[in-house]
């Protein structure tokens, strides 16, 4: 469910016309529907209503502040993976206490900043970090709330890319190691033991990878409480999918039933990390044609948004849909859509049939409120496209396209150089 649609041929967003969007702000520029995300948090936060639960938002999806504020608003929290990501929650007002510490690198001094920041809780990813965790809280005279993730080596189904619960992925403490390191954690005397943690992946597609999981969680909470641990927080991650093409992902309130029958009446907070399912289908990027070209093999549209605005097709070979902002009525074609990048990978769509676009129009790449504007980068030298945000028959402009002077600033040229 999105609000994105046709007005007497023309793309909407909301009650907002996407083409005069496109002529005050310039191309290409990320649009987000801020009826979809309330729709969306509510939809899934709501589903969760019969347990006791926090819905952490998952910041790596999209971090944008307007964004991040949104949530907070509605009683969200988040789920952060580094200094920076707790740097922009506390920001925009989330609560430190609804904040959760997630990824299997962090540094001494963002440890101590979200230490001195009050969160809610580490997820602890190694028997290293466990130690220093507790050196640094020590240091600063404080106890850090601690869960440890489990890696319970459970297939997600989902791009390689994106698994990270199986045995071979980086991520968490294989659960058959997880009972020993969640002892010796409690007798370290500056961390809390506090819950259990997991992500077995992302665009997961099917709630089976989830209920295997919840599984072998419950199974290690008996085996810690028969240790004398006790466990208030059981983080199940995110992952649920969304459809960018012909994916059908079960609904929130699908992945809660089935939550709930598998763990049966429980005092455990559930901690739940939505990301993609909330952002994915409420944003587009919006990119202007600028070339057409015909080869003996291929036809191509040359647009003005490059891989270093939305990697995803590039990284993944991911299915993004492509829409015209104006319906023409003119015959299908087969054509590659392709970016400016000096890249073969540059694309957003290979041997796809589209609607003929001519120099100068408007197309609308599907699905991109996550993971987009997020891993976009300058390649190219190419100034991060702005962000925009639509509410009614308004739009507002959450984060300003970069300049050539801000792809400079904070280099230097050595004196040695004058």
């Amino acid at each position: 469910m999105h609000h994105f649609h046709y007005i007497d041929n023309d793309l909407y967003c909301e009650e907002t016309s996407v083409s005069e969007i496109a002529q005050k702000v310039c191309t290409p520029f990320y649009l987000y529907s801020y009826a979809t995300l309330h729709q969306h948090f509510r939809v899934f936060d709501d589903a969760f209503g019969h347990l006791k639960h926090l819905t952490c938002f998952s910041m790596k999806s999209n971090s944008n502040l307007a964004v991040v504020r949104l949530f907070a608003l509605e009683g969200g929290g988040v789920d952060i993976v580094s200094g920076g990501e707790l740097y922009r929650a506390l920001k925009v007002g989330v609560d430190p206490k609804k904040i959760v510490y997630s990824g299997v690198g962090k540094k001494t001094e963002d440890i101590e900043y979200a230490l001195t920041s009050g969160i809610l809780m580490f997820n602890a990813e190694s028997p290293q970090e466990i130690l220093k965790l507790n050196e640094v809280a020590g240091r600063l005279g404080k106890k850090a709330n601690l869960a440890l993730r489990v890696n319970p080596d459970v297939d997600p189904i989902t791009h390689p890319y994106i698994s990270t619960g199986l045995k071979q992925n980086k991520f968490g403490i294989d659960i058959n190691e997880a009972l020993e390191q969640y002892i010796i954690a409690k007798n370290l005397k500056n961390l809390d033991v506090r819950g259990v943690a997991c992500h077995i992946g992302s665009q997961l597609t099917q709630v089976s990878p989830f209920v295997d999981t919840i599984e072998k969680l419950k199974g290690l909470i008996n085996s810690l409480e028969g240790s004398g641990i006790r466990i208030d927080y059981l983080d199940l991650g995110g992952g649920l999918g969304i459809t960018y093409d012909t994916e059908a992902p079960p609904l929130p309130r699908e992945y809660a039933a089935a939550v709930h029958d598998v763990l049966g009446a429980t005092d455990l907070t559930l901690i739940l990390e939505p990301g993609r399912v909330i952002m994915g289908n409420a944003g587009i990027l919006v990119t202007r044609v600028l070339y057409t070209k015909t080869t003996n093999d291929r036809t191509f549209f040359i647009v003005d948004a490059g891989m270093n605005d939305l990697i995803r097709p590039s990284l993944y070979n991911s299915f993004h849909a492509i829409q015209p902002v104006r319906l023409s009525g003119r015959s299908k074609v087969t054509a590659d859509i392709v970016g400016p990048i000096c890249e073969s990978g540059d694309f957003f769509a290979r041997e796809r049939e589209t609607t003929v676009f001519e120099p100068g129009e408007l197309l609308a790449v599907m699905s991109a409120g996550a993971y987009c504007y997020s891993m976009s980068s300058n390649y190219n030298s190419r100034p991060r496209a702005c962000e925009v945000m639509a509410k009614g028959n308004r739009y507002y402009v959450i984060r300003a396209r970069e300049t050539y002077e801000d792809l400079v600033r904070g280099e230097s040229i050595p004196d040695f150089m004058l």
